[in-house]
């Protein structure tokens, strides 16, 4: 190899580092109230600096860590299609629990990791473009916990949660106090204390019910929630999914509830029900509203925002082999199907009409359809 081939050959792999490094899983350290604290952050290929992008937080449950909450909730793949920072965080074992890892410790403690999140934005603001008024949370179980922790504490930074598997402790409960009107999504089994916790006469964790409502009355929406029974996609994992929408609520915001009958304390999608992806569902509603509700709620009325939000309608699902897609009001926009681990495999442009995708040669497997913002989930059979 001649010298300017040397020359060429390491300019391109010197080209080529941004975006491997861009793709990584990256291992971080804080150092916070004399704690050495971890997390993972994953940043999308796409990432630019100087271009602000979203930030969303996922947090593990009780006696789980940062590879566990990964193993059921791996959201890499959407974080590539749609371009925001996602973080892994670590708790630490709460000494007043018999050692066990948790976001929320018993007291009398020190630990309270509201200010752990709060450090960990300000540490990846300064590294990175953050839109810092798209800042999400969402975890599982004790995480979930959490979320509706930060969603009342932390609203200042917080601008929407999702939360699987889990209530709020009734503490957090009594006294919420967000700062502005929030976006919440919830999504739980009926098998898994769907009626709260109460021991002794004395309420731990309030039902399902009491959490959504109190959500709806604090965002003021007055009007019946929208239910839907969603198609029974997997008919052997022993459950069905019912969707409650609460919208029209101060700033634009909704409440939205998944209601897993027979579910378990299960992360749908990865374990448990199969009819929905819970990472996906978090994602598609969380991305909707900043802190200061919803995005387009400035610029267009309510009914128009809740109608682009309808914008988009994918059938059959699940599909054989040609995918209709329905676009309302909508210029012509390309459209990528991603598989699962982020790869684009197809690609192609479709229009306001109604238009057909053919998905022959595509093995059987779910798919991730991207249009403009919109994502949507679809199974492919035989």
């Amino acid at each position: 190899m001649n010298s300017k081939n040397i020359f060429t050959f390491f300019c391109l792999i010197i080209l080529a580092i941004p975006s491997l490094i861009a793709q990584q899983l990256l291992n971080k350290t804080l150092l916070h109230d004399g704690l050495t604290r971890m997390y993972s952050v994953y940043i999308p290929a796409s990432y630019q600096e100087g271009s602000a992008v979203p930030l969303l937080f996922n947090f593990h449950g009780g006696a789980g860590d940062i590879a566990s909450q990964i193993s059921i909730s791996d959201m890499r793949p959407i974080a590539d299609t749609a371009g925001f920072i996602l973080v892994y965080p670590q708790a630490l074992p709460d000494p007043n629990g018999g050692g066990a890892i948790a976001w929320t410790h018993k007291a009398p403690s020190t630990v309270d990791d509201i200010f752990f999140v709060e450090a960990m934005i300000d540490s990846l603001a300064a590294e990175y473009s953050i839109a810092e008024d798209r800042v999400y949370a969402c975890g599982y179980s004790n995480g979930g916990e959490f979320s509706f922790e930060l969603a009342c504490r932390l609203s200042h930074r917080i601008a929407a949660i999702g939360v699987v598997a889990r209530s709020m402790f009734i503490e957090t409960f009594n006294n919420c106090a967000p700062d502005h009107p929030t976006a919440v999504v919830t999504i739980h089994g009926t098998k898994d204390d769907y009626e709260g916790i109460i021991f002794g006469g004395i309420t731990y964790y309030p039902s399902l019910e009491t959490v959504n409502n109190y959500w709806r009355d604090f965002n003021h929406i007055s009007t019946n929630p929208i239910i839907s029974e969603l198609p029974n996609i997997n008919t052997t994992d022993g459950s069905t999914v019912a969707h409650y929408a609460w919208n029209n609520g101060d700033n634009c915001v909704s409440v939205e509830h998944f209601k897993v009958i027979n579910g378990g304390h299960d992360w749908p999608g990865s374990f448990g029900n199969m009819d929905i992806d819970a990472s996906l569902e978090i994602w598609n509603f969380v991305s909707r509203f900043d802190r200061n509700g919803l995005i387009s709620c400035q610029t267009t009325s309510v009914q128009e925002a809740i109608t682009q939000e309808q914008a988009i309608t994918i059938f059959p699902n699940p599909v054989n082999n040609f995918l209709s897609i329905e676009m309302d009001n909508m210029p012509n926009q390309a459209y990528h199907i991603y598989s699962i681990t982020g790869q684009i495999l197809r690609s192609g442009q479709i229009d306001a009409r109604q238009k057909t995708i053919d998905l022959s040669g595509l093995l059987p497997n779910s798919y991730i359809l991207k249009i403009g913002p919109h994502s949507r989930r679809f199974v492919k059979i035989d």
